[in-house]
């Protein structure tokens, strides 16, 4: 097996392991999820995320920072920790210039294939996506809640770019961070591409909360492109995957960092508890293996929890039906036989819940949507053990 070959398989049990239980190492073996037929993709199909609910319009900016502080923990002889970050951001009006790239066709072809699914899915079909925001839009005046967002490890930014346009529309600041050498292929400044490195997973969880740190620094400076947008006393932070465990890691570590949310990662190290001093957190996933007495620690997880909290899974989902993946693969027929909930409804459910969540606690509005289980979203289950 070659390298790339023995990466992507590190990453993916990573990816997979992230809902099922801790992880001894990176070399652990891949559980990836099946595969449905092969479909036949005319060259004139456009893939495109759904439009966002919100009433603004949504600008997008590529940050590319450099923690002159830290030395990469990957990979220490290339020097200090780098990331991509896209904000994403309420803009002033739509503009008409063409929307933002979803992702390079270099970096979409490397998600593929360590996904497993480069067989099926054209990289330049997923790459040429249409998104929903404008680059450097002029953005909207005035103090917005800030989000940060953290995607699975393997797994580029751009897969929660759904979750990030839609709380855009509705009035926030959110940073989707590239965290180097975690993804299967990042594309930095100068034409290089930083592909996925061997890590264990609790390490990836405390790297993932200093660079959430790290973000937020550079994002509030008074330098910064974002720090006149910015209400620093309104900070939240979701991740999918391994990266929800990063985001109950950053807040445990990082107080400015208000609400935060698990979408369908497993807790690889201490599951957070008194170390959140009573602030909020929504635990959202996949009802086969997040129910109460699944895998993931959920439960030691939220017996420590003392701050408002909710835990809810989903039925007929499966580990990525939380960000695009789905979303994107259901236009073409691409699916997981063992998640049957289509994309575009596990989409609907993650954008409405999540955005729910950061409403109430870093806006103050009323949620009638997470008091309880509601006719209208039957597939979500609401648990209080």
């Amino acid at each position: 097996m070659n390298r790339n070959r023995r990466l992507a398989a590190s990453a993916a049990a990573l990816i997979a392991l992230a809902v099922t239980a801790p992880l001894a190492g990176a070399g652990t073996a891949l559980a990836a999820e099946p595969a449905g037929p092969r479909a036949e993709v005319s060259a004139s199909v456009r893939l495109e995320l759904p439009a966002p609910t919100g009433k603004f319009a949504v600008g997008r900016k590529e940050l590319h920072l450099v923690d002159r502080a830290r030395t990469d923990p990957w990979l220490p002889t290339a020097g200090p920790r780098e990331l991509m970050v896209s904000v994403h951001y309420p803009a002033a009006r739509k503009g008409t210039r063409a929307t933002s790239p979803y992702m390079t066709q270099g970096e979409a072809q490397l998600l593929l294939e360590g996904m497993r699914r480069a067989e099926e899915f054209p990289a330049g079909l997923l790459a040429g996506t249409r998104t929903n925001s404008r680059p450097d839009a002029r953005p909207l005046p005035g103090k917005h809640p800030l989000v940060l967002l953290s995607p699975g490890y393997g797994l580029h930014r751009a897969t929660l770019t759904l979750l990030a346009e839609e709380l855009a529309s509705r009035g926030y600041v959110v940073a989707a961070m590239d965290h180097a050498y975690e993804s299967f292929g990042t594309r930095f400044p100068g034409g290089r591409t930083l592909e996925l490195v061997k890590a264990s997973a609790a390490q990836v969880v405390s790297v993932r909360a200093a660079d959430a740190s790290f973000v937020l620094d550079r994002l509030l400076d008074r330098r910064s492109p974002f720090a006149h947008l910015v209400d620093r006393r309104r900070i939240g932070m979701a991740g999918h995957s391994i990266g929800g465990n990063g985001a109950a890691a950053a807040m445990a570590a990082d107080p400015r960092i208000g609400a935060g949310a698990n979408l369908d990662g497993a807790f690889f190290d201490t599951p957070p508890g008194a170390g959140l001093k009573g602030r909020p957190f929504l635990l959202l996933g996949t009802d086969a293996t997040h129910r109460p007495g699944g895998k993931g620690k959920w439960g030691e997880a939220w017996s420590a929890m003392d701050g408002w909290k909710r835990w809810l899974t989903v039925a007929g989902t499966g580990h990525f039906s939380f960000n695009d993946v789905p979303v994107l693969g259901g236009q073409i027929g691409v699916v997981d036989p063992t998640a049957p909930l289509p994309g575009k409804r596990s989409g609907e459910i993650t954008r409405d819940y999540v955005a729910a969540f950061f409403d109430r606690h870093l806006k103050g509005r009323p949620t009638p949507l997470l008091d309880g289980p509601t006719a209208a979203n039957p597939e979500v289950t609401f648990h209080n053990p």
